[in-house]
């Protein structure tokens, strides 16, 4: 069923690709701007935001509103505005298997000496085209005015959220790691990751159908929940995981600086020694393959590893109990317990 659906999905946007020149006059303005957010939105991806969307209203409805996938797609054009803005952040030179947006327009401008703004200045503005653009593409369902402006309302609310995870995860990067509390990390994983990529999206499409309110704040449960364990998991890979197969250096998140879950943990039940090294290779300038192999042994040997693993099981089968309580359509139901199990896999 979500493979269907992502197929769907992948049909739609399709679509709006072909007509975008028509939807706006974006090549009209600036072929540069026209031909970078063309060529970023088409690159391939899960889908996961747009699909979950189309779950969480589908399963407590009986028809399909013209548009409704049409309007899936803002999800999907809301995830492309942060990835940019992500990458100039994270100074990721790769997104997607292609190179970044703002990569792709520091090398247009490398023959243009005079220019005195950089790829970054441009995608920024890019990235706030692409918002745009999302917010008209919601506006296609033809669906009941008063629901549609409340799933409105909370696809807005998730660019409020993630933009402030963002903030809050910057600034806790320079709060000192003793201060630093399992609070703080978790109300980062809501904010940046799930909210925006599974609560939003279910709660968009059930609030849009007319679910009732206990319906919606289970799948709000469900989404939160979810969305912790999804990112310790990705924590987890960010660290240990083969960088061929999932795309992504092993040195990126300790190059950051980031507080994780395993961080937290390994850090407050080292020794003395351990915390010392912790520090020193977080507040390192230059992270080298030896200090990551310190920290996978430091995390592995004060149990952040096992506690991380652990955390997933307890927040997955907390999720499922969210799952239980729902009066969905069926098949839509077990579609989200299934994708639940498949998404939290090693």
């Amino acid at each position: 069923m979500f493979m269907k659906m992502k197929i769907r999905i992948e049909k739609e946007l399709a679509a709006y690709v072909k007509n975008i020149d028509k939807l706006y006059p974006l090549n009209e303005l600036s072929p540069l701007l026209f031909k970078n957010i063309k060529e970023f939105i088409c690159r391939d991806g899960k889908r996961v935001r747009p699909v979950l969307f189309c779950i969480g209203y589908l399963g407590f409805s009986k028809k399909i509103p013209p548009g409704l996938y049409r309007s899936a797609l803002s999800l999907e054009l809301l995830h492309d505005f942060m990835l940019v803005h992500d990458d100039i952040i994270d100074n990721s030179d790769t997104r997607r298997g292609a190179p970044s947006m703002h990569v792709l327009l520091n090398r247009y401008l490398r023959p243009k000496k005079k220019a005195k703004f950089n790829g970054e200045d441009l995608t920024i503005v890019a990235g706030d085209v692409m918002y745009a653009m999302g917010l008209d593409a919601f506006l296609s369902v033809k669906e009941n005015m008063y629901r549609k402006e409340a799933a409105l309302k909370k696809l807005i609310s998730a660019v409020l959220y993630t933009g402030s995870g963002e903030f809050i995860e910057l600034l806790l990067g320079i709060k000192p790691l003793e201060k630093t509390t399992q609070k703080d990390i978790y109300k980062i994983y809501d904010y940046k990751t799930a909210h925006y990529t599974f609560a939003t999206p279910l709660t968009m499409g059930a609030t849009l159908a007319g679910a009732k309110t206990n319906q919606i704040k289970r799948l709000l449960s469900y989404g939160l929940l979810l969305g912790r364990a999804f990112q310790i998991k990705d924590d987890i890979i960010g660290t240990f995981g083969e960088e061929k197969r999932f795309g992504k250096s092993n040195l990126t998140d300790i190059k950051e600086a980031k507080r994780t879950l395993l961080i937290w943990y390994a850090f407050n039940h080292a020794d003395k020694k351990g915390r010392k090294t912790i520090k020193k290779i977080m507040e390192g300038e230059s992270i080298s393959n030896a200090d990551l192999l310190k920290m996978r042994k430091l995390i592995t040997d004060t149990g952040a590893l096992a506690y991380a693993k652990n955390q997933i099981k307890y927040l997955f089968l907390k999720s499922k109990k969210q799952i239980y309580g729902l009066n969905m359509i069926k098949r839509y139901k077990q579609t989200l317990d299934n994708f639940s199990q498949e998404i939290l896999k090693t």
